[in-house]
């Protein structure tokens, strides 16, 4: 039997890192984890972990990397994504939580760390496209200006160890899948 996919993937907001999941899902047989759903998981599950960080959000504060760590952790350790693997969505958002996923699995074990790249000027038209209500010209900038300053060191991080892979993420939507897959593909050579 192959060893499970473990795969990380990033991109902006508006990239299409959500549907591409769903692709890498059907694909490689993979679970797809987002951050905010690992988290409420836990939560509700009342993991030690979850507990933690039920009391740091009704306190009204952020929870800490310690935290998302040990949730990630706990997640990464239950049956369903020893026997499949993953596409890792939202986590890491910071260079410790980086490097505790690193210690968590082992380098080696980590397959790809994919950012889904599309330039600037296209998430923005495609996030404007969407007509959400908070999708307005300062909202979607805030969030864009976030998202550099936040998760680069992170891609930078990934990059300095030779783990980052970039995917052209212009494009239609099956050329863009064909795109990540190859390089998950070429990642597992």
């Amino acid at each position: 039997m192959t060893k499970p996919i473990r795969l990380v993937i990033f991109g902006r907001q508006g990239a299409g890192k959500g549907t591409q999941c769903v692709k890498l899902v059907e694909e490689f047989g993979v679970v797809h984890i987002s951050t905010g759903d690992m988290l409420r998981s836990a939560v509700e599950e009342g993991t030690e972990m979850g507990l933690k960080a039920k009391a740091v959000m009704d306190a009204g504060n952020l929870v800490s990397d310690d935290i998302i760590n040990g949730i990630v952790r706990e997640r990464l350790d239950k049956d369903d994504i020893k026997a499949s693997g993953f596409v890792l969505d939202g986590y890491p958002r910071t260079t410790t939580q980086a490097e505790a996923l690193v210690q968590i699995l082992g380098r080696d074990e980590i397959h790809a760390v994919i950012d889904l790249e599309v330039p600037l000027e296209e998430v923005t038209a495609r996030m404007k496209a969407r007509g959400r209500d908070d999708d307005t010209d300062e909202g979607i900038a805030r969030r864009l200006e976030l998202y550099e300053a936040e998760t680069r060191p992170v891609l930078d991080w990934f990059d300095a160890r030779g783990m980052l892979v970039t995917v052209n993420g212009l494009g239609a939507e099956a050329e863009i899948t064909d795109r990540l897959i190859g390089a998950v593909a070429t990642s597992l050579a």
